[in-house]
């Protein structure tokens, strides 16, 4: 059985939780407190030396990064598309999300929401946090704005991956002081996200497996 070491209010830890989910996949989750450094241990950073959560074990092997695990697991599925042209295309937008999106969407959530006194610890990186989010957010609003009806993911008609990887911190930029108000494309994106088969919310677990 696959293991999961993840924190529950990481986007990045929701990404792989969802995907599972999505998938049926049993799993066993084991929850690291990153705040009480949990994820600094010697023994998790044998497992990881980055110290950093999604961590999956599989058959003895420990995958590290989101988007690698989102990969793994998505192969041979139909999340992941088989045409090599969307494939590239999948994985240009979970590029896009850990280059362009996440260092200000997410870094704004983690400071401002998450960590005790985060936002006049980081009160000079707001700023950016913010012009490197809304860009981001523009970005995407273009793209879908743009897709051909029918098209209702980033990468064609299907959910994909890439929808994961950049729903798991949009969702919940409203937590990092971004507005999703003048969005309307991201939005109406959202709820189809949401609405796909074998959807979770951030808060799920699975049953009888949390160590």
């Amino acid at each position: 059985m696959l293991t999961l070491y993840s924190s529950g209010s990481s986007g990045n830890s929701y990404k792989v939780r969802l995907m599972l989910a999505k998938l049926g996949r049993p799993f066993r989750l084991i929850e690291v407190d990153i705040f009480a450094g949990e994820n600094r241990t010697p023994e998790f950073l044998a497992m990881n030396p980055e110290g950093r959560v999604p961590l999956l074990a599989v058959d003895g092997h420990f995958l590290a990064e989101s988007n690698a695990i989102l990969f793994y697991l998505a192969e041979g599925t139909g999340f992941l598309p088989q045409a090599p042209l969307e494939k590239a295309e999948t994985l240009r937008w979970m590029f896009f999300e850990q280059h362009s999106h996440e260092p200000g969407i997410a870094a704004a959530r983690f400071w401002l929401r998450q960590v005790r006194g985060g936002r006049d610890l980081r009160t000079h990186d707001v700023d950016r946090w913010m012009e490197e989010g809304y860009g981001a957010l523009n970005v995407m609003e273009r793209h879908l704005e743009s897709r051909p009806e029918g098209s209702d993911f980033f990468v064609g008609a299907q959910l994909t991956i890439a929808d994961i990887a950049l729903y798991a911190h949009t969702h919940v930029a409203e937590e990092g002081d971004f507005s999703l108000a003048g969005f309307p494309a991201i939005r109406a994106w959202l709820a189809r996200v949401a609405a796909a088969p074998g959807h979770v919310d951030m808060a799920w677990r699975p049953q009888g497996a949390t160590a």
